[in-house]
């Protein structure tokens, strides 16, 4: 397994944090476990997930052009794009 760190802005921390087990269930789907999220300790609206993936490229491509229900919930969960990837070397 690799490790994953993506990051990007939220609309509201605290609105996102709500969405956990979605956002969890998201990523399962495309292949992650282990899934952690993170906020930034300065109190900025910077957020990261973490996760273990078998195909970083899956989770990427999934992210370049998301389905239909991952761009709604990242609507829904206030996501700011762009979503970075930051893949385990």
């Amino acid at each position: 397994m690799t490790k994953i760190v993506l990051t990007h802005a939220v609309e509201d921390v605290e609105r996102w944090l709500g969405f956990k087990k979605e956002r969890a269930d998201a990523i399962g789907a495309m292949g992650g476990s282990n899934v952690v999220d993170h906020v930034a300790a300065d109190g900025s609206k910077n957020v990261a997930i973490s996760a273990d993936v078998a195909d970083p490229e899956a989770i990427k491509a999934g992210l370049a052009s998301p389905p239909p229900e991952l761009a709604a919930a990242m609507k829904r969960h206030g996501v700011i794009p762009p979503v970075s990837a930051h893949i385990e070397k």
